[in-house]
């Protein structure tokens, strides 16, 4: 009775859905006569040094150039500092957090982060194979480099995965 099971498609599910050995296989997306599994990554997710636990699941990595101000080193829980990720020393200085900054400051970070493929492919390795908090040290939740680094990272991510 298993056997007769294998491969058949199951009424009430998904167009595309396959029923194999007792499991629900989802539907495979077809792109260029190849068929291609729909794989969904592991989450990228930013949050502040501030405000960060132990508790928090994934690897954290700290991508402030300059240590968060009033925390010492033992009480912020990171897996890893990296500072080739974080915006330079001159373009920090230039964007000041000023949101009338922010659209230019996108612009040139994302620059910075083309120029910099080593530590965004370590990085988007690690991302590959599990949760990844982007941990930053700003007070502005709406205008910082996580977010441009976030973005950033998703964007690579999908565009190597189409390859």
């Amino acid at each position: 009775m298993a056997a007769a099971s294998v491969g058949r498609t199951c009424s009430g599910l998904k167009k595309g859905s396959v029923f194999r050995a007792g499991v629900i296989h989802p539907p495979a997306r077809q792109r260029g006569g190849n068929v291609v599994t729909t794989k969904k990554l592991p989450e990228i997710a930013i949050v502040r040094a501030y405000e960060i636990s132990k508790d928090d699941r994934g690897y954290r990595v700290l991508v402030d150039r300059l240590w968060p101000r009033g925390l010492k080193k033992e009480d912020l829980p990171i897996d890893q500092w990296e500072k080739d990720l974080a915006p330079s020393t001159e373009l920090r200085k230039w964007f000041g957090h000023r949101a009338e900054h922010w659209t230019e400051f996108k612009k040139r970070y994302r620059q910075e982060l083309r120029s910099r493929p080593e530590a965004v492919e370590k990085l988007l390795k690690i991302a590959a194979r599990r949760r990844v908090l982007l941990v930053f040290g700003a007070r502005d939740e709406e205008h910082n480099h996580a977010l441009v680094l976030r973005e950033f990272l998703q964007v690579k991510r999908k565009a190597t995965s189409r390859e």
